[in-house]
């Protein structure tokens, strides 16, 4: 039950009533009225347990993106609802409006729409559907919850999507389908075809020219039907927040970001990407991932404050990679995660696989390295360069276990790791 407003009202014309007629029978009339108008609205209010909702509209979103969810109310009862509605979702669901009037006839339905735009990645939920069905004197109301499920998927919204068209185009100047001023890239040797313009006079193929009316050129693709594992560290160190230009996100989305640009660079080059992520155990494990699907398993994601179980995912990489792979790991370059933690397992998985790492470089850092204004920021110069210092011993400390590394700001990680996985390719080292 709840009371209006006008409940409010009625009970304050009762005070002055009683003020100005002042006994105990002004008293018990005024009381006697106002519970008589209360019954009476309760009585023939529409029942809100006899309602019937229903929900439809978007599933997922990728972060940033608005969709509609729509609520019907069927209305099984013998009276007319007439009220108010609230679909009660968390705040990072982005709900811009979650609330409206109710006027459903006996028998009757009425569909409600309500525009999300998520905030936050992951599974939005709503709690529950609030009823407040008003009687014909508007003084009182049932009220009543009602919980329908449903579920938007807020997924990662894939910024370093713009690099790929460039990086494709890349990919078939390697490929040999694009005539190139250099020499095409590659070591598998594919066709020969007419010389054009354009094409590298290295690539001539003289004695295949001399059994020819036309000068013919060797076309070379890279190696294909390679498998990239791509390994996602899920840990507390990827919980850490570092400023690009999209505002401070978590390690993890931008690691997120990374993974995605280079699953679906992988994939046009004709290579099988594999993803695992990780943290003390496998969190979400895709074989053979297409893009729509890497998508989906991502969302859910978050970082776990837990330590990074460095030897339980050599293990379950070893596990799943039975021959020559190339190993994305996406994790931070902190000293003793890799020192104690991955160094001593190196050689157990370099003697099988080629090993990638990738990392987010904080920009903060890069700037505290620059700061000279004053006696703090020497002071803080001085600790930013004692870790960029630490970041660059790792980094050769990894290269002298043939560990590629790539490590950059936030913005830029994206496509320097697409970069190194190009390079790898066009080199022959996967």
């Amino acid at each position: 039950m709840a009371l209006t407003g006008r409940a409010g009202l009625l009970a304050l014309i009762g005070v002055v009533v009683v003020v100005l007629l002042p006994s105990w029978q002004g008293v018990f009339l005024v009381l006697g009225v106002l519970l008589l108008a209360v019954v009476v609205d309760l009585v023939l209010a529409g029942s809100v347990r006899r309602l019937e909702l229903s929900r439809a509209g978007a599933s997922s979103l990728r972060l940033g993106e608005s969709g509609t969810v729509s609520l019907t109310v069927r209305n099984a009862g013998s009276r007319r609802v007439r009220g108010l509605l609230r679909d009660a979702w968390p705040p990072s669901a982005g709900v811009v409006d979650d609330r409206g009037r109710v006027d459903v006839p006996a028998g009757g339905s009425r569909t409600f729409s309500f525009d999300l735009c998520p905030i936050r990645r992951g599974d939005r939920r709503p709690d529950r559907v609030t009823i407040r069905s008003v009687g014909p004197l508007g003084i009182a109301a049932r009220q009543g919850s009602h919980r329908v499920p449903w579920t938007v998927r807020a997924l990662p919204p894939f910024h370093s999507r713009r690099h790929l068209p460039p990086l494709l185009e890349r990919l078939r100047e390697m490929d040999g389908r694009r005539a190139s001023l250099v020499r095409g890239a590659g070591t598998e040797f594919d066709s020969l075809r007419s010389y054009v313009i354009g094409d590298d006079v290295r690539s001539i193929d003289w004695r295949a020219s001399a059994r020819s009316s036309d000068v013919m050129v060797r076309t070379w693709r890279p190696e294909r039907d390679r498998q990239v594992v791509v390994v996602l560290d899920t840990a507390r160190t990827a919980a850490g927040r570092v400023q690009g230009s999209l505002g401070g996100l978590p390690r993890l989305d931008t690691s997120m970001d990374a993974a995605l640009l280079l699953s679906a660079l992988a994939s046009h080059a004709g290579d099988q990407v594999d993803f695992l992520a990780y943290s003390r155990q496998a969190r979400a494990s895709v074989p053979r991932a297409t893009l729509p699907v890497l998508v989906n398993a991502m969302a859910p994601l978050e970082a776990e404050l837990v330590e990074f179980d460095a030897r339980g995912m050599v293990s379950e990489v070893l596990r799943r990679a039975r021959h020559r792979s190339l190993i994305v790991l996406l994790t931070s370059l902190e000293s003793s995660a890799i020192e104690h933690g991955l160094l001593p397992l190196l050689p157990s998985l370099t003697s099988r696989h080629r090993l990638l790492i990738a990392s987010v470089s904080d920009p903060a850092v890069h700037e505290m390295a620059a700061g000279r204004g004053d006696l703090e920021s020497v002071y803080s110069a001085a600790a930013a360069e004692k870790t960029l210092a630490e970041r660059r011993h790792l980094v050769a400390l990894l290269g002298r276990h043939s560990v590629d590394v790539v490590d950059a700001v936030p913005d830029e990680l994206p496509r320097a790791l697409a970069d190194r996985y190009l390079s790898l390719k066009a080199a022959g080292l996967l």
